[in-house]
């Protein structure tokens, strides 16, 4: 199977194995609680977004793409862009029963999107090698979240001192904060056209 990867491809799995680093580091920063394991996962996702801008774009330059390499950057976004941050979210402090429903719902939309991205993607090019615009906002957006949370870690504001506090709610915890991946996670699964540069 290897044999049949592009040059992108592997530009891919650079993004999924810069996911999953971030995630073995939000892991370790709970073990130790050494707050530069936060900076490392944040800028894992970052160099994650930077393989996903290139994979793409050296495809077009090379003129070989694949169903494959579709589907492996699909994969890899989710990684990347859908389970670390909410994993990353998680780590910070984001530990409630509202939270981690709210975690998983932005996962959840993640995935849903690409699928949904996937599905459509022949019709959104319109005969054209590529797509005009996307529906709902892309999974990399998620960086946001990400660069959000890396500022919280700098300002001290995770775990209990996190920004906007903590409610209890019949027994259960939500921080705030968490309610921007709620609105992050409904506008990627909305169908609001954003173009495609």
């Amino acid at each position: 199977m290897i044999r049949e990867f592009y040059l992108a491809d592997w530009v891919t799995l650079a993004n999924a194995i810069c996911g999953t680093g971030a995630i073995f580091s939000i892991i370790t920063y709970l073990q130790k609680q050494d707050v530069m394991h936060v900076y490392f996962a944040c800028g894992l996702i970052l160099a994650a977004l930077i393989f996903d801008i290139l994979d793409g774009r050296i495809a077009r330059w090379r003129q070989k793409s694949s169903i494959l390499g579709r589907e492996l950057d699909s994969l890899a976004d989710v990684i990347s862009f859908g389970v670390s941050p909410a994993i990353i979210g998680y780590g910070c402090g984001m530990q409630g029963l509202y939270d981690r429903i709210i975690l998983a719902f932005f996962v959840a939309c993640g995935v849903s999107r690409l699928a949904r991205y996937n599905v459509t993607a022949e019709t959104l090019s319109q005969g054209t090698d590529k797509v005009k615009y996307f529906e709902g906002t892309p999974i990399p957006v998620s960086i946001i979240l990400v660069f959000v949370l890396f500022l919280a870690t700098w300002f001290g504001a995770v775990g209990p001192n996190m920004w906007l506090g903590e409610f209890i709610i019949l027994g259960f915890k939500l921080h705030p904060l968490v309610l921007m991946f709620a609105v992050t996670g409904s506008l990627m699964i909305s169908r609001i056209h954003i173009p495609k540069l």
